[in-house]
């Protein structure tokens, strides 16, 4: 127990759950804040809809990502002086945005949201590096879920609070207020230690590179990396299916809008944080790999709750229970899940080997969004929550292979 909390409590730790806030923040301005903005000003809705993609930085980080390995900037150290950098520019920009009109400067607020979102994507290739770097094998699972949590709890500012602020002051004083926030980071980066840097880094830019791709595909061997990168793509393939229109689905079965903000939001939201955390401590104990086995359980059986609110109806006490069952899964999975990716990396080579797992790991998603709709209206509510259960079977039938019960080794 002294052990748990001192690891909890430590510098590392801190560092991890601030800069997860400030990696969060600039990405829920442009998926929360922005629409709210726009719709607001008198945007039309198609207009807004195209803003979501300037959010491709976000799955082509791995292309610069190189570039983050092999090039260090003269002062404050290889991870630390990049994210101070890119912090600052962040905080710069989101201010950018209290001197701009939508009715007026549409162009300009679109080329400075697209400049956000790449800053956000390389800013976290390089705190996603600096945890692996700097964290023991021991405490990824800690650090990663505070992070993740911290990650979470930065959308409560453009989510709830600069909605809150907007209805009381004009918009260019709440852009001001949301960009302040990024202080927190700065200063978190400030505040930490520099990662030691590993033996062997790239020293040319093709090297940076190549040298990535033969370490994780070579080295490890062609049939393990495709088990993994396979592995990626399916242990999570379930609960994001089940997640992806839980609002329509609330609706569709009779919540109401207020119901589902106060209810449904607030639930998901404690639930995955206590998730979270309880899985990154648990992880210190247990070891990444038979985490990914008990928390993979949990997700997988998580999903069968909406199968029965579907069945049972609007009672907002199965609304509730339901809600926290899963979100609690995806806590829990989540955690164990980006452990699992920063173990499988290589330490020269974090920015881009990091990069491009995340940015294959969300890939599921994109696919999500754009076959649930027809699943569920093809199928109707309770077989679509069905169906997605199956979909949680191929990755936890793929543990064995890529995460042995008795074995935590893993890496390069």
């Amino acid at each position: 127990m002294t052990t748990l909390v001192s690891a909890i409590l430590s510098r590392r730790m801190l560092v991890c759950v601030l800069t997860g806030f400030s990696s969060g923040l600039p990405l829920y301005v442009g998926r929360q804040l922005m629409p709210a903005w726009l719709d607001v000003s008198g945007v039309d809705l198609s207009t807004i809809g195209i803003f979501g993609l300037l959010g491709l930085p976000y799955t082509l980080k791995f292309l610069w990502a190189p570039l983050l390995d092999r090039f260090t900037l003269p002062a404050l150290g290889r991870r630390r002086g990049w994210a101070l950098l890119l912090q600052g520019l962040l905080l710069g920009c989101l201010a950018g945005y209290a001197a701009l009109d939508p009715a007026a400067s549409l162009g300009t607020i679109a080329a400075l949201t697209g400049v956000v979102a790449f800053l956000s994507a390389s800013q976290d290739i390089v705190l996603d590096a600096w945890r692996r770097e700097m964290l023991p094998d021991a405490e990824l699972g800690l650090g990663n879920s505070l992070f993740v949590n911290g990650y979470r709890l930065a959308a409560l500012v453009p989510g709830s609070l600069a909605l809150f602020l907007a209805d009381r002051l004009p918009w260019w004083k709440v852009h001001l207020v949301v960009a302040t926030f990024m202080v927190i980071g700065i200063a978190a980066t400030a505040l930490s230690p520099e990662a030691p840097p590993p033996k062997g880094r790239p020293r040319t830019l093709a090297e940076a590179v190549w040298e990535p791709l033969r370490s994780f595909f070579f080295v490890r061997g062609a049939r393990r990396a495709l088990t993994i990168l396979a592995f990626l793509l399916f242990y999570k393939l379930g609960d994001t299916m089940a997640t992806a229109l839980l609002t329509p689905f609330y609706l569709d079965i009779g919540f109401t809008l207020t119901e589902i903000a106060t209810v449904a939001k607030f639930a998901a939201l404690g639930a995955a944080v206590i998730g979270g955390l309880g899985g990154g401590a648990l992880m210190l104990r247990i070891g990444i790999n038979r985490a990914l086995w008990l928390f993979g359980g949990v997700q997988f059986t998580s999903i069968l709750g909406f199968v029965g609110l579907a069945l049972l109806g609007p009672s907002k006490t199965a609304l509730f229970a339901a809600v926290s069952f899963e979100y609690l899964g995806v806590g829990l999975g989540t955690a164990a899940f980006v452990a699992f990716i920063a173990r499988e990396t290589d330490k020269r080579y974090t920015a881009f080997q990091l990069a491009l797992l995340t940015s294959l790991a969300g890939v599921p998603a994109t696919i999500v969004a754009s076959s649930a709709g027809m699943l569920a209206e093809a199928t109707g509510w309770p077989v679509f929550f069905a169906c997605c259960t199956a979909l949680a079977v191929p990755g936890l039938l793929m543990l064995p292979r890529v995460a042995p019960w008795n074995s935590d080794a893993g890496g390069s």
